[in-house]
């Protein structure tokens, strides 16, 4: 009870910071920087190839060497939210808006070398802590108390971003407000990882089970399995950045900072009403099967958003998003501990979390970008632009549901 109080109160700190600085920070590059949308993508891009190859190639080997895992969560939070203030003053030193945008896309670079020594920190301590068969219903609730974070995450900025309605849009970046509160949550997710074990294995601890066959039949499966999962992260998330650009359109819905808030705050209702059942179903139904179907439903959600520009489809599309992100999660972790031997757990979940982390930012750069750019350069309007790249991003998630399913037949195949 303890650990996972200590856990569950991390996770809800850690999610409530994502959502009241990165749900608005695309706004602020595109709309008062004046970046284009592909650049705009660059501030998850950038970072987050650099947090991964960190993550593999430095926080993941050294995990596994020492294995420590709480220290290198707790180091992670201080630093990185040293750095995310020290992000205000830098991005205020130049004195075109333009400059200032790179400089906080670099200065992101910077932070997420120190701060993804938590990420790695954190995917290896669930899975030291919890037994396989656990892993996903300990996910699906955590999912569930991270998005109670979000919601109130997501209505603080909105509240922040423009000083509730009584300043400039942008406010809360420019005068750091945002900068300020996201550090202070940062140090003060340290305190509840003090309740919480350090991690780490042991050559004679018990290690639960793993995908049965030889070593060189279990990689080669993790490895499609990745390449499933990626396709499917890339394309769900590739609207992360862009969708919030789009329903705050002068041309299109034009939505307020805060109803913005509220319709991204369905997709949290949707993580929040799941996740206490995740790990039901997956026990129930198999979390194989859980992790295709929610992928089926996660690209049905983004053609719908693609097809339609009715509020109250796109809400409905956004409360999918949350339904299947938080299967999604689960079973894809129950998954990957089940094909990473414990004593890669660092190393090979740096790979796994590459998938996810570089699907925030890679995944716009590459795919909802370019053809929301390319199609404004031909001539269309910006809502049509816009929700085309949305309906190419649902059709590589559903692309991950068909590799997904090679992967089961071949699973199935073999004696």
């Amino acid at each position: 009870m303890k650990t996972f109080l200590g856990i569950s109160s991390f996770q809800v700190l850690a999610v409530f910071r994502r959502g009241l600085f990165f749900s608005y920070l695309t706004i602020y590059l595109r709309h008062y920087l004046g970046l284009s949308v592909t650049a705009t993508t660059l501030f998850a891009t950038l970072p987050m190839i650099v947090n991964v190859l960190a993550q593999r190639y430095i926080w993941g080997a050294l995990s596994d060497r020492i294995q420590k895992r709480r220290a290198l969560i707790i180091w992670g939070e201080i630093l990185g939210g040293i750095g995310t203030i020290g992000l205000y003053f830098a991005h205020k030193l130049p004195a075109a808006p333009e400059a200032a945008g790179w400089v906080l896309i670099l200065g992101m670079c910077v932070v997420e070398i120190v701060w993804s020594m938590s990420n790695i920190g954190w995917s290896a301590l669930i899975a030291d802590i919890y037994r396989q068969g656990n892993r996903s219903l300990i996910m699906g609730r955590l999912e569930s108390m991270g998005g109670m974070g979000r919601i109130a995450g997501v209505l603080t900025g909105g509240l922040l971003y423009d000083r509730m309605g009584t300043a400039f849009e942008g406010w809360g970046f420019y005068e750091g407000s945002l900068f300020w509160v996201s550090g202070l949550i940062m140090f003060l997710s340290v305190f509840p990882m003090l309740l919480v074990p350090e991690g780490g294995v042991t050559e004679d601890a018990p290690l639960g089970q793993t995908v049965s066959g030889d070593a060189t039949g279990t990689r080669r499966k993790f490895y499609i399995f990745l390449a499933a999962v990626t396709l499917i992260h890339f394309g769900r998330n590739a609207v992360a950045l862009p969708l919030p650009q789009y329903l705050t359109l002068e041309s299109g819905l034009d939505l307020s900072a805060l109803t913005l808030s509220h319709v991204l705050n369905l997709r949290s209702l949707g993580l929040i009403v799941t996740g206490f059942f995740a790990g039901t179903l997956g026990r129930r139904f198999g979390d194989r099967t859980i992790l295709a179907a929610a992928a089926g439903v996660a690209s049905l959600s983004l053609f719908i958003i693609g097809l339609s520009d009715s509020l109250a489809w796109i809400c409905l599309a956004s409360f999918l998003m949350g339904f299947s992100e938080v299967l999604i999660l689960a079973a894809s972790y129950e998954l990957a501990s089940a094909y990473i031997p414990p004593g890669r757990r660092g190393k090979d979940f740096a790979l796994f979390n590459a998938a996810f982390f570089l699907s925030w930012g890679v995944a716009a750069t590459l795919i909802a970008g370019p053809v929301t750019d390319g199609l404004l350069a031909m001539g269309r309007t910006e809502s049509q632009a816009y929700m085309a790249s949305f309906n190419t991003c649902g059709l590589v998630t559903l692309a991950g549901m068909i590799v997904l399913l090679f992967l089961y037949y071949q699973e199935n195949k073999t004696p």
